[in-house]
């Protein structure tokens, strides 16, 4: 059906109004573009498109509005009308509103930003304007002025880089870093690329150590520490006593910090300072308590302001932190604008997981050259003089930016082994290699498993929820080579038998209790199910459901809905009251009565410290939680679980990404089991469709 041309407000005022019936566009961005209207009612309709879709592509984690993508392939830039929308059938009877590729058709990158140049509401810089052009990106203006902080920011740290190489005494720095790295522990073949990301960060003010599961991102930081605790206390600065660094270490949510926590904790009390002069000295200053960035920044509630700001930065030397994947632009910017001058930052990641759920992809577009180092000749040189260590001649680039030389990609996986099926499906995902993904697929692998599924298929989703099982030959075969032998293909019926049947009873004491939920909660992370969607038969709402009931059928929970003994659930939104953060997994627990009292439900949590603590909470004082039988993936990010069942939907939706299928792969420790109730081409569909979000924070 053909409609008439848009160019005029009435005309494109019927489009906006259409696309958002429709909710293909949010009520926020159609008000965005009527507030435009009312304020300058002389502006030109393709401005205030423009305007409308800048507010729609931050909902969908856009930094800003590319024109040209725009223009050269408007549904897929702008996923309008987006795959799979709800509603279409409610309003199947009315007339179906123009497609994008219809309102823009006719229409040039030279027109459209012709269309921008009204001086009221478009500047090209600093200025009061709404929007903000710079060349073919249009921005609204406070996501500009983040990027443009960043930017700044990072070029500042990276500008004391070359004094603080001059400054570090490598009479001192290579014998440190020797004795962290033995020659027998390195553990890789060729370059130790933790010894030389050690390297670099102490002679940088910025550093990023991306590299995927397993890498020893977590082994290397502590190390790193050690490395920069120790200098400190055997060269201090000139005319300063020695004393140690104040270290931060945070995450981006508390599910995130818990993990660190628990983890670095570990590590440093297995950490050899063997020789070290001052070993424990060194080891008593490295932190293990990790805290959320919202409470590092000191978050004022109902507020999107900090404690912590440049006028009152943070009191540290040293910031770290971890699942940097997860940080979005506008927290970023919080963070270095909260940091001192002299202070330094550490990013941990992987590059290639699922980008922020909020705009931005900083880590992502940091480390866009991370795999091809781009190291230069001086770089190279420094860190065989410094380490010891040569990086590749097919690494060095004379024209390696300054950025560069401060990213370290760590390339041996210790988690996954070369015959390791996670491993191989998550490179190849990882690569965007479609034939490659099919050839793992068609060799036999312990750790993988496929499972087609139609929603009518009741009996083998329930094997596969209650006890891991893969229906046909093989089910549940041994573990892969390297596993311990322990190691097993479990379902949910695991953490609820260890509930029941190591149930204390009514006499004992509260460590007894506490341990109790520790072996629950244990029990509970060998297994979980994973979606992409929240909404659909295949989203997180109507699998929980469907779980429950399928458990609830089992005899194995008594209910399938309220709050009962075995419920999990996430929570949804940081309580600080509680000391519970966004995505924070807790076990609804009968707490044994005493002869003259009745059963209490209690929510068990991790304490989140380094010990092994549990948080009880009560059931009414959650207010922001949701069942956790069924976790989406972005929700899972920075967790692993034993054994990961991915469920994807039957239909492509615009979620559906190569990020989004690796981050879920990669939160199996021992098995995963991919879930295919559609046809098994949409494999190949998600493989070769990446995260590309518009931004300009590394334009030239």
């Amino acid at each position: 059906m053909s409609h008439a041309p848009f160019d005029t407000q009435a005309a494109l005022q019927a489009v906006l109004a259409s696309w958002a019936e429709r909710r293909w566009l949010r009520p926020l961005d159609a008000a965005f573009a009527d507030f435009l209207w009312r304020e300058v009612p002389d502006a030109p309709p393709f401005l205030i498109l423009a305007a409308a879709l800048a507010s729609h592509q931050l909902g969908r984690g856009h930094a800003c509005l590319d024109l040209a993508a725009t223009l050269q392939a408007p549904a897929l830039a702008l996923s309008l009308p987006p795959e799979g929308e709800e509603g279409r059938d409610v309003l199947a009877t009315t007339e179906p509103p123009p497609l994008p590729a219809e309102v823009l058709a006719g229409w040039s990158l030279d027109r459209w930003q012709a269309a921008l140049d009204h001086p009221l509401l478009v500047g090209c810089g600093a200025g009061d304007t709404p929007l903000v052009r710079v060349g073919p990106r249009l921005y609204l203006r406070r996501y500009w002025q983040y990027e443009q902080d960043v930017h700044r920011a990072i070029e500042r740290r990276l500008a004391r880089s070359a004094t603080l190489q001059a400054a570090l005494p490598l009479d001192i720095l290579r014998p440190i870093l020797d004795g962290l790295f033995p020659p027998a522990a390195a553990g890789e073949a060729g370059a130790s690329w933790q010894k030389m990301a050690c390297a670099l960060a102490a002679c940088s003010g910025f550093c990023i150590l991306t590299g995927g599961p397993g890498t020893g991102k977590t082994t290397t930081v502590v190390r790193l520490l050690a490395l920069l605790q120790a200098l400190a206390l055997a060269a201090p600065l000139a005319g300063e006593p020695p004393r140690p660094l104040r270290i931060r270490l945070a995450a981006p949510t508390g599910k995130a910090a818990a993990r660190l926590n628990e983890s670095i904790a570990g590590v440093v009390t297995r950490l050899s300072l063997a020789g070290f002069e001052q070993a424990e000295a060194v080891r008593a200053a490295i932190p293990v308590k990790v805290s959320t960035l919202h409470r590092l920044l000191g978050n004022r509630p109902d507020s999107r302001h900090f404690h912590h700001h440049a006028g009152h930065p943070l009191a540290l030397d040293v910031l770290v932190i971890d699942e940097a994947s997860m940080i979005d632009l506008e927290m970023m910017a919080a963070v270095l604008a909260a940091l001192p001058a002299s202070a330094r930052l550490i990013l941990l990641g992987d590059k290639d997981q699922l980008a922020s759920v909020e705009a931005g992809a900083v880590l992502g577009e940091l480390c866009r050259h991370a795999r091809a180092g781009r190291y230069t000749p001086a770089t190279r040189d420094w860190l065989a003089a410094a380490s010891g260590e040569r990086i590749d001649e097919s690494l060095v680039d004379e024209a390696g930016s300054a950025l560069a030389q401060t990213v370290v990609m760590l390339r041996h996986s210790y988690r996954f082994s070369a015959a390791s099926g996670i491993g191989q499906l998550a490179e190849a995902v990882n690569a965007g290699d479609a034939v490659r993904v099919s050839e793992v697929w068609r060799h036999t692998h312990a750790d993988l498993a496929l499972l087609p599924l139609d929603a009518a298929d009741e009996t083998r989703f329930a094997a596969l929820v209650i006890d891991g099982a893969v229906a046909g030959p093989g089910a549940n075969p041994a573990p892969p080579a390297g596993l311990a032998q322990t190691a097993f293909r479990y379902g949910y019926r695991h953490y609820l038998t260890t509930l029941s049947e190591a149930r204390p009873s009514s006499v004992a004491n509260q460590n007894a209790i506490d341990d109790w939920a520790r072996r629950v909660l244990r029990a509970h992370g060998q297994f979980q199910v994973l979606c992409a969607l929240r909404r659909g038969p295949w989203g997180v709402a109507s699998l929980n459901q469907r779980i429950a009931r399928v458990l609830c059928a089992a005899a194995l929970i008594p209910a399938s809905a309220g709050w009962y003994p075995g419920r999990p659930v996430l929570v949804t939104r940081n309580d600080y009251g509680l000391g519970l953060m966004n995505g924070d997994i807790g076990i609804t627990l009968a707490l044994p009565p005493a002869a003259d009292q009745e059963t209490k439900l209690r929510v068990a949590f991790p304490a989140g410290d380094a010990g092994q603590g549990i948080k009880w909470i009560l059931p009414s004082r959650l207010q922001a939680v949701e069942t956790a039988y069924v976790l989406t993936v972005h929700k899972s990010q920075g967790s692993e679980f034993g054994h990961v069942a991915l469920v994807l939907p039957a239909t492509p939706s615009p979620i559906l990404t190569r990020e989004l299928l690796y981050t879920g792969i990669t939160r199996a420790r021992a098995f995963l089991t991919l879930v295919m109730p559609g046809p098994s081409r949409l494999l190949d569909v998600i493989v070769q469709r990446q995260v590309l979000r518009a931004s300009g924070l590394l334009a030239e």
